[in-house]
């Protein structure tokens, strides 16, 4: 009768949605790679939301993960993946287009370079960064220890598997997150992405929601060994699409910081007075024939081809 109670119980999928688990997160720590030397793996991240200063309310962190080498750039919290990467070859990587005679200069003062160089430098330099690896490795090894008391090992989960997917990271249109299912499917899994991540098959209405999803976040979907034990299917959970306006005309166009933007005004706000905006062109995609009837009109503003790229 134990058996059957449980049995009846774990695989019960109301219960499951509902309940938290109590056991350690699945996935042990995997440190990333050592790097060879300075600046070969760079980890980055925002700070957001800080008060207007000079167009600026954000500071991008990127951090040299050998020699902890910190630059903090001024940037803002809209910033797009083009905007970043240009950041980066600006401010990280950067590599200035140059002339003959600046090159021929640069041959001259390397024979400089080579007559005074001291050999002796260059050893110490690099026993020093096999020192700063050794530590490095001392470290993660330490770090990896600690942090897998919490973790416990995975699930080889298999193409074919149903997975309960946490609720936590998905934003959904129940009006309160507390009281929410904490775990959302059976999903079935399509296959295994790297070491620690599953591609999930989600309900068509989930489109705007990545398929790809870490192992800690999954939890495996019994089913019953009851016979004849059939439940309801679990009910399907509307995620939050992100709102679109429409656009009704485009009134100018500039360019910020090499970017191209667009002065719009929205369909259906004729008597707001915040009706306009000013969008990046990423934003009007979906409104196409606009844009070129605005560049018919107006061929001498800026457009596609003047933008930086």
């Amino acid at each position: 009768m134990n058996q059957f109670i449980e049995d009846y119980v774990s695989s019960c999928q109301q219960c499951s949605r509902k309940k938290n688990n109590h056991h350690k997160k699945f996935g042990l720590l995997k440190p990333l790679q050592i790097p060879s030397g300075p600046w070969n793996s760079l980890s980055m991240d925002f700070i957001t939301q800080f008060p207007l200063s000079n167009n600026f309310d954000s500071i991008l962190v990127v951090v040299d993960i050998f020699s902890k080498m910190a630059i903090f750039i001024p940037t803002y919290g809209t910033i797009t993946a083009l905007e970043l990467g240009q950041i980066f070859i600006s401010h990280v990587f950067p590599n200035m287009d140059s002339n003959g005679q600046t090159d021929r200069v640069n041959q001259i003062l390397e024979q400089y370079l080579r007559i005074l160089t001291c050999w002796k430098v260059s050893k110490k330099l690099q026993s020093v960064q096999q020192v700063v690896k050794e530590e490095l490795e001392s470290t993660i090894r330490r770090f990896k220890k600690y942090a897998d008391r919490n973790r416990k090992i995975s699930p080889d989960f298999q193409p074919g598997d149903k997975v309960r997917l946490a609720s936590k990271n998905i934003k959904t249109t129940r009006p309160t997150k507390k009281l929410s299912e904490r775990w959302l499917g059976p999903f079935g899994i399509i296959n295994k992405i790297g070491r620690h991540a599953y591609h999930l098959k989600l309900p068509l209405q989930w489109k705007s929601v990545h398929p790809v999803f870490h192992v800690s976040l999954l939890e495996p979907g019994k089913q019953s060994s009851i016979p004849n034990c059939n439940q309801f299917p679990p009910p399907l959970v509307l995620v939050e699409e992100q709102e679109e306006w429409e656009v009704a005309q485009v009134l100018d166009s500039k360019l910020k910081r090499g970017n191209l933007w667009y002065l719009v005004e929205w369909k259906g706000f004729s008597e707001d007075p915040e009706r306009t905006a000013w969008e990046p062109a990423s934003n009007l995609t979906n409104s196409p024939d606009l844009v070129k009837d605005f560049h018919s009109l107006y061929p001498d503003k800026p457009g596609p081809t003047t933008s930086r790229v």
